[in-house]
């Protein structure tokens, strides 16, 4: 495992949108091995592919229930509307509140290539939907309801 360079700010990487994994080969486990590595290096509590500079649609969570690998995410529903403050790792020192869905149900495969389907609430919901427009390119400072900076 090795700890892999977070993307910031103005790296072009960031706006472009991630491509499926065909296949989750002994690369991409290695991939997700150094995501959760970085992820808890930097003290971040959810990381994607293109971060660490990876077009793939890749990210990990953990809020504290451990670690979660979501693979090829898709988000099949939402549900209610919370605004809270985000942050993200590639945008160092950056707060704002953003308004996302307080309940999901999301479906990716894990890093064995096995499907599964999750429902999520709160503060977990919150944080794979930020990791999921990480696969997107859109980033958090995109959906700001009110930035902390004013």
């Amino acid at each position: 495992m090795a700890l892999r360079n977070i993307r910031t700010d103005n790296d072009e990487i960031l706006r472009k949108k991630s491509r499926i994994v065909d296949e989750v080969n002994d690369r991409i486990k290695v991939l997700v091995k150094d995501m959760i590595e970085t992820m808890y290096h930097e003290e971040g509590v959810g990381l994607a592919a293109p971060q660490v500079g990876i077009l793939k649609r890749i990210a990990v969570v953990d809020v504290g229930e451990g670690v979660y690998v979501f693979i090829n995410p898709e988000i099949l529903e939402e549900n209610g509307s919370c605004v809270d403050l985000e942050g993200c790792l590639s945008l160092p020192g950056r707060q704002g509140k953003v308004d996302r869905p307080s309940k999901i149900k999301v479906k990716a495969l894990n890093e064995d290539g096995e499907e599964f389907v999750l429902e999520a609430e709160g503060y977990f919901a919150r944080a794979i939907c930020h990791e999921v427009d990480h696969l997107n390119g859109i980033l958090f400072t995109d959906k700001l309801v009110r930035s902390e900076e004013e």
